[in-house]
């Protein structure tokens, strides 16, 4: 094991388990703990063309603000650096860097022709003095040069911690502005960072909880515009939409796509009662999946598809319940104190994410399929509307601040419940919903 893959392990064993030899790429289940930023540096791409000097600069750049936002990393400044990379492909210096005590080296090549641009890049193991994996080129845009500058991180943080990144995803969301009493809701899409803003709707309704497809290329949500909600799927490229409830007679919510798309399990008001229906969206075909005198909404299928969790009123107060993904019984799985909601299955199949309100106060939570090892990731006037990163280490949700003004903004936490921060957006903004990584 090298020292690089050995310093990262010892900060992480204090937060996780490793559940794969050293053989293969380690697998790290974060838990709770303290954790040592790993050191690293990554001088300025090199410029190898006339007129990439930029962007250049700025890729290096955005490739360190998304290691540097994991929590996991910390960037020795050029400040402190001994050796300049002048070619991308000259030797490495190790003795220089191990000197200022970087324990992994980044360093990249950048070519602009017109508006085509290529970036390579290459990761080291300074204190082992070699190079993890080969190096790796991505060939785009110069108008898309962020999306670049995210994939080289993505690889980056997959070859020192073995886990798949998350950078080079989007965000959809529900975009708020104006005062409280009479606020404007659209849909947005952004980069998970919070680049790149895009509207989707215009604000003459109320939209909720938008929901991505498991291809990126679609997303759900849920539109007051006739005067009660109803449910549509919305094409991400084109902005064309359909609605997916059957006759507009009944009320339809919270919607989430199956795992191979070709199914959504959403919330359906008939006779006073709310039940979960599943329904197929070529033919239109809808199957009740629960019958019961409560109220079951914000379902949310395992990546397996293989069974559904939802929250319930049946016990008297909102609870979580997990069934089989054509209904039958359901089994409980929350039991603190409190009242659930707003469940969401981690990609990686492990954990549930979820709201709770409890003594006045709202939190982000993360429990085991069965309701075990249930752990509080916030605290706060109001959290609440947890979203998975892709590689299902980080979670988003939506904070609302106390008052009559409040404001609901966009947060993420590590599934450790470090690394607490506000996504930066310019405005307000709820619901959010994260992509899968970016074909």
């Amino acid at each position: 094991m090298t020292r690089l893959f050995a310093s990262l392990l010892i900060a992480l064993l204090s937060i996780g388990q490793v559940a794969q030899a050293q053989t293969g790429p380690l697998r790290i289940e974060i838990t709770e703990g303290v954790i040592e930023p790993l050191p690293y540096a990554v001088p300025s791409f090199v410029a190898e063309s006339p007129g990439s000097n930029q962007v250049s600069q700025d890729i290096s750049r955005l490739v360190a603000e998304d290691l540097n936002g994991t929590g996991l990393f910390r960037e020795i400044p050029a400040s402190a650096h001994i050796s300049t990379i002048t070619l991308f492909g000259s030797p490495v210096q190790f003795a220089d860097w191990k000197a200022i005590n970087a324990q992994a080296l980044i360093t990249g090549g950048v070519t602009v022709s017109g508006n085509n641009l290529e970036v390579k890049f290459r990761v080291f193991d300074v204190f082992a003095g070699t190079e993890l994996g080969s190096g790796l080129r991505y060939r785009g845009t110069v108008d898309g040069w962020r999306r670049m500058a995210h994939k080289v991180a993505d690889e980056v943080y997959s070859r020192i911690t073995g886990e798949s990144g998350y950078f080079d995803s989007r965000v959809v969301f529900v975009s708020e502005t104006g005062p409280k009493n009479d606020r404007k809701k659209r849909l947005a899409i952004m980069d998970y960072d919070g680049a790149n803003l895009q509207y989707l709707t215009g604000s003459d309704d109320i939209v909720l909880a938008p929901r991505f497809s498991p291809g990126g290329d679609k997303l759900l949500y849920t539109s007051y515009e006739t005067g009660f909600p109803q449910v549509y799927e919305l094409n991400v490229a084109s902005v064309r939409r359909k609605q997916l409830s059957s006759d507009g007679s009944t009320m339809s919510f919270a919607p989430r796509y199956s795992p191979d798309g070709k199914s959504v399990v959403m919330s359906v008001t008939e006779g006073g009662n709310t039940d979960l229906f599943k329904m197929d969206i070529g033919s239109g075909k809808r199957t009740r999946l629960t019958s019961t005198p409560s109220i079951e909404t914000a379902p949310s299928f395992s990546p397996d598809g293989s069974q559904i969790v939802f929250e319930s009123d049946r016990s008297g107060t909102p609870q979580l319940y997990v069934m089989g993904a054509n209904g039958g019984d359901a089994t409980r799985i929350s039991f603190g104190q409190g009242r659930y909601g707003t469940p969401v299955w981690s990609p990686r199949g492990d954990l549930i994410a979820f709201t709770k309100q409890n003594k006045g106060r709202f939190h982000i939570g993360v429990m085991r399929t069965d309701g075990s090892d249930e752990r509080l990731l916030t605290a706060s006037f109001l959290d609440e509307g947890p979203t998975w990163a892709p590689n299902g280490r980080v979670i988003m949700f939506t904070r609302e601040t106390r008052g009559a003004d409040g404001v609901s903004a966009l947060y993420s936490v590590d599934v450790s419940g470090r690394n607490l921060k506000r996504v930066r957006l310019n405005g307000g903004g709820s619901d959010p919903s994260w992509s899968p990584l970016q074909q």
